[in-house]
C-alpha cells in the first residue's frame, strides 16, 4: 500500500469514528479563534468576486464561517467520511462539500474548468500529507488559482512538536483528543518552516505576505488553558 493510500485509510478511519458536531476533533476550534483570526491576513489579498475553496475542509466548521463572508465557498476533502460530517453538520445547507483529492491533477483541473480562477484557504493540510503528495497538492493548487486567485496557507511551525509533547500526561499518554489522532496512525508531520514558501515559489507563485500566529486546538493543558501551537502563515499568488 502506498503512503498516500495509507494516509487516506487513516483519515477515513478517523472521521468514520469521530463524533459529529463542532469541536470534537483536536483542530476543530471555534472559527473566532481560527479562520476569524486568519481572515485579516488574507482578506485584502483575495478578490471577493472569485470562489473560495477550503482545501482539506474536514467537517466544515471553518468553511461555514467563510461562507458568511464570500459569495461562493466550496469545501473539499479527500476523506469521504469527513465530507459526510461536513454535510450533516451544515444544517442549513450553507456550503457545498465534495470528496476530492487535491493530489489528483485531473480532478483539480476539472475543478478549475468548473469554477474558473479561485482563492484557496489551506489550513494544516500539508504537514499531515504523505511527503510525496505535498508538491502535487501545491502544484494543483497553483493551477486552481489561475491568474487571479490567491492562496492562504498555514501550517504548524517546527516547534509545534515540542508543544504537543508538553501536554503528555505523567505516564506518557496523550490527552484524549490527541490520542484519537494517534490511534488512527495520524502523526504530525515534521516540516521545515521554510518548506511551504519554497513549495509555493517552486510552483510559480510569489509570496505576498507571511507571518506567525497561534494555531488554536480544542485540547487543554493540565492547568486548563487552551493548547495553542505556533504556526506560520503565508499568502501567495501568481507572479504578476
Amino acid at each position: 500500500m502506498s503512503a498516500s493510500s495509507r494516509n487516506l485509510q487513516a483519515w477515513e478511519g478517523f472521521w468514520g469514528d469521530a463524533v459529529g458536531g463542532e469541536g470534537e476533533a483536536l483542530w476543530d476550534s471555534d472559527p473566532a479563534l481560527t479562520a476569524g483570526l486568519h481572515l485579516p491576513c488574507f482578506d485584502g489579498h483575495f478578490d471577493a468576486e472569485l470562489p473560495l475553496v477550503d482545501l482539506g475542509c474536514g467537517n466544515g466548521t471553518q468553511t461555514r464561517f467563510l461562507a458568511g463572508r464570500y459569495a461562493r465557498v466550496l469545501g473539499i476533502d479527500f476523506a469521504a467520511a469527513a465530507v459526510g460530517h461536513a454535510r450533516a453538520d451544515d444544517e442549513t445547507g450553507t456550503v457545498e462539500y465534495r470528496r476530492l483529492d487535491a493530489a489528483d491533477d485531473a480532478a483539480m483541473r476539472a475543478l478549475h474548468d468548473e469554477l474558473g480562477d479561485a482563492n484557496i484557504y489551506l489550513r494544516g493540510v500539508l504537514h499531515q500529507c504523505a511527503p510525496e503528495d505535498r508538491a502535487l497538492i501545491v502544484a494543483n493548487a497553483a493551477g486552481l488559482l489561475g491568474e487571479r486567485g490567491r492562496i492562504f496557507a498555514v501550517e504548524p511551525a517546527e516547534t509545534a512538536k515540542e508543544v504537543l509533547m508538553s501536554v503528555l500526561h505523567t505516564d506518557g499518554a496523550p490527552p484524549a483528543k490527541l490520542a484519537a489522532v494517534f490511534a488512527h496512525g495520524i502523526a504530525p508531520g515534521e516540516m521545515a518552516d521554510s518548506a511551504v514558501p519554497e513549495l509555493l515559489r517552486e510552483n510559480g507563485l510569489r509570496v505576498a505576505e507571511e507571518g506567525q500566529l497561534p494555531l488554536a486546538t480544542t485540547e487543554c493543558r493540565p492547568d486548563g488553558t487552551r493548547l495553542e501551537l505556533p504556526s506560520n502563515w503565508v499568502v501567495a499568488g501568481p507572479v504578476e
